[in-house]
This record gives C-alpha cells, sequence and structure tokens, in this order.
C-alpha cells in the first residue's frame, strides 16, 4: 500500500513539474516576441562593444540641403555624447526615438507626433506609427535601398529591442548609423543590411 502510494506521489510530482516547464516555456516564448520585453536591451547594455569608432568622412556634395543638415548634426551630437535627456524633453526613458526626433527637429525637417501633433516621438512604435501614416514606411522585405537620412526601425529579436537610429551612409550592402540609447550614449555601428536582426523597415527621408 505504502508502494502504491509513494509511485502515486511520484507520478503526480512529475507531473506537475512537467505542467510547470510547459508554463515556463510557453510564457518564455509569448514574452520573446513580445514588444515590451526588456531582456534584449539588458543583454545588449552588456555584452555590445562601447568602442566609439570615428566619425566617417562622408562625401556630402550629392546630398540635399536636409541631408547635409541632419549629418552635420548627428556628427555635433556624436562629439558631444550628452545625457539623453538632452533629447527627451528632460524625460527619464529609453530615448533612441527622442533622439531621431531632436535631429530632424534641429535640421528643420520636424516629424509629427500623431497623437499629440508634438515634433517629439518618444516611442518607436509611435514612430512607425508615423510613417505608415505618411506613406514612408518600406518594410525590410520591400526590396528599397535605404539612403542617407532613413531611419532603421526595429524589434525583438534584435539586441536592442524595439530601437530606432539614423543612417549616414549606405554602400555596397552595407549600412551606416547613428543612434542614441545605445551601448556607450551615441554610436555608430556598421550594419550588414541582409543580416540585421530584427529589421522591421525603414522610415523614409
Amino acid at each position: 500500500m505504502q508502494s502504491h502510494l509513494k509511485r502515486k506521489n511520484k507520478r503526480a510530482l512529475l507531473i506537475g513539474v512537467g505542467i510547470v516547464a510547459l508554463c515556463i516555456v510557453g510564457v518564455s516564448i509569448i514574452f520573446a516576441q513580445s514588444r515590451f520585453n526588456p531582456i534584449p536591451q539588458i543583454i545588449s547594455s552588456q555584452s555590445q562593444s562601447n568602442e566609439r569608432l570615428a566619425f566617417p568622412v562622408l562625401d556630402t556634395t550629392q546630398l540635399s540641403t536636409d541631408q547635409q543638415k541632419v549629418i552635420e548634426i548627428l556628427k555635433t551630437e556624436y562629439a558631444l555624447n550628452p545625457k539623453g535627456t538632452k533629447y527627451s524633453s528632460g524625460v527619464e526613458e529609453p530615448w533612441c526615438a527622442d533622439f531621431v526626433s531632436w535631429v530632424f527637429n534641429e535640421a528643420g525637417v520636424p516629424l509629427s507626433n500623431p497623437n499629440s501633433g508634438s515634433w517629439r516621438i518618444p516611442g518607436t512604435y509611435t514612430l512607425r506609427e508615423y510613417y505608415e501614416s505618411i506613406g514612408k514606411l518600406k518594410l525590410a522585405d520591400s526590396g528599397y535601398a535605404p539612403k542617407v537620412g532613413d531611419i532603421m526601425l526595429y524589434d525583438n529579436p534584435s539586441p536592442f529591442g524595439q530601437h530606432t537610429n539614423v543612417i549616414i551612409k549606405s554602400e555596397d550592402g552595407i549600412v551606416t548609423t547613428v543612434g542614441g540609447n545605445e551601448p556607450g550614449g551615441i554610436r555608430i555601428v556598421k550594419h550588414s543590411t541582409p543580416d540585421v536582426a530584427g529589421l522591421i523597415g525603414y522610415g523614409v527621408f
């Protein structure tokens, strides 16, 4: 009788452990796909290099006046590398979209928050809505060739989760961006465009 009870209890324990394990796996999968998942940003902040590359020498002669303004502002802010609150109107928050909004506003080509009408768009999801609303969102699989002044929009499994940055160079399949709220503050990154994890697409300048 005792032996039977032990076997029964052991079986119940194993079933319980299995159910818990399945629940954990299920929640993990759902959470990993969520745009609110903070884990990629936490991992990125620990694993990504904080190395600050030299701002590249760019031939701007073929760029529009607005593109040239954006490049100059990005170059200046990259050298200054101030706190993110400069771009977020003093609000302590993830500031990559604030940075993009601030740069374009300073260049005289402000964005427009679809919710408030402000030049500042503090969230990448709203930034994506803005570009969709004006017909200037090009999805990653659309075959669109990004250009200087376009922004890149990311979601999981990007190492930054939801994120955005500005393209300063696009040549031979390599896209160079300047972005805020990256390891080290404002950072330059070179991307091989077919391999950019979590790339949603481009906001066209």
